[in-house]
């Protein structure tokens, strides 16, 4: 087995280093990029429900607002 030239070894580790850096470095502005999107989508929900007349109740159960029930009784 020949022996490795310290050299190349610690330029191969530097190599491999800025790439794992670069991947993690992508992978970060994907995840942020992802997070945005979400904080987008869910102000954007938020809006559509308060324009529908919807109010959100313990996270998930949506009710009508009193507006819109006295509105839909005024028709029956």
């Amino acid at each position: 087995i020949a022996e490795t030239d310290p050299k190349t070894e610690q330029e191969l580790t530097l190599v491999v280093q800025t790439l794992l850096q670069q991947i993690q470095d992508k992978f970060q502005t994907i995840i942020d990029d992802m997070s945005s999107c979400i904080d987008d989508l869910k102000k954007n929900i938020a809006d559509l429900m308060t324009q529908a007349g919807v109010e959100e109740l313990e996270g998930e159960n949506k009710i009508p607002t009193t507006q819109e029930v006295k509105v839909a009784n005024n028709l029956y």
